[in-house]
């Protein structure tokens, strides 16, 4: 497919992200963070009601059931835990007990919870730093799997934590949350998408990475093999404008050096961006890049026609 991007850009200033939809980017964000808290919310009205039965904060120490929320309420984080001994973990709850339990005297349980809330919310602040891209791999999946169902292919799916391929059932509602990967057989052949793929030689993570093969194919030894990948591409969701530069630079980088390792291999495959928020500076250098043939397509992740016309261009190649 020659020029796959004027399909649905015409010039630069298409790439562009409006207003509005950084607007609605900043909500949806918003929305998705009161998602993710409330899981926090119950934890913590469970655990003042739990709390409640002592008389003070040393009896919190005979309620068995929320010795890992005291733990966390003394700052440790789940990822900590995994690394101090029993004698620390006791240090950590003493320490609490001690130094913000007891001086809040009546108070202790709402203390007790108000501190679980704070290093709750340190853990919802790491989660929401990767927020963007999460999101942004969601609605492209969608997209894809809608253009896959519309040309009625049959599609098997990679699920992120099983590691397994099952067949996409019909009822495919949130199965984006945990894809990872997709399988379908084109005209051309097979062919299976990966998001964040390691590139064995190059050792780089790519975001999307669409190859010649099968889902049973796509193990560790045939992604070392060159000739198989047909296109890659960077995927930044971040819709803040004040990072958009920054994170195209990145995305720059990645697509040069994933270009330069193929090209060792002499081998081409076809290069992409997509992009949640996109500037004018860097619509303007994007652009020329597709006009050079350096990008083969590129699209902004805020306009449905765009990811429409991506998604049919990749499940056609």
């Amino acid at each position: 497919m020659a020029k796959p991007h004027l399909q649905h850009l015409k010039y630069a200033k298409r790439l562009e992200t409006a207003y509005e939809a950084v607007r609605a980017g900043f909500v949806a964000l918003a929305l998705e963070k009161n998602r993710r808290a409330t899981p926090f919310v119950a934890q913590a009205r469970a655990l003042k009601t739990a709390a409640g039965k002592a008389k003070s904060p040393a009896g919190l120490l005979r309620i068995p059931e929320i010795k890992p929320a005291l733990l966390t309420a003394s700052g440790v984080s789940d990822k900590a835990t995994n690394h101090l001994q029993d004698s620390d973990k006791r240090d950590a709850v003493q320490g609490l007990i001690k130094n913000f339990l007891e001086p809040a005297g009546a108070g202790f349980v709402e203390e007790l919870v108000f501190r679980f809330l704070l290093t709750r919310g340190d853990t919802l602040g790491g989660s929401m730093r990767n927020i963007g891209g999460f999101m942004a791999q969601k609605k492209l999946t969608r997209a894809i799997i809608a253009y896959l169902r519309l040309a009625g292919h049959q599609c098997q799916w990679l699920h992120s934590e099983t590691k397994e391929w099952n067949e996409l059932p019909e009822a495919d509602t949130d199965v984006e949350l945990t894809l990872r990967g997709l399988c379908w057989n084109s005209k051309k052949g097979p062919r299976t998408l990966l998001y964040n793929l390691t590139v064995p030689f190059f050792r780089n993570n790519v975001d999307l990475v669409l190859l010649n093969c099968s889902a049973q194919d796509a193990l560790p030894e045939i992604i070392k093999t060159p000739s198989i990948y047909m296109a890659l591409g960077e995927l930044k969701g971040g819709i803040d404008p004040a990072g958009a530069d920054e994170h195209w630079k990145t995305a720059r980088t990645a697509l040069n050096r994933i270009r330069d390792a193929f090209e060792k291999k002499k081998h081409k495959p076809h290069t992409f961006f997509i992009g949640a928020a996109i500037t004018t500076k860097m619509a303007t250098e994007i652009w020329d890049m597709l006009k050079k043939g350096i990008l083969a397509n590129a699209g902004n992740l805020t306009d449905d026609d765009q990811i429409a016309s991506i998604s049919q261009w990749l499940c056609s190649i």
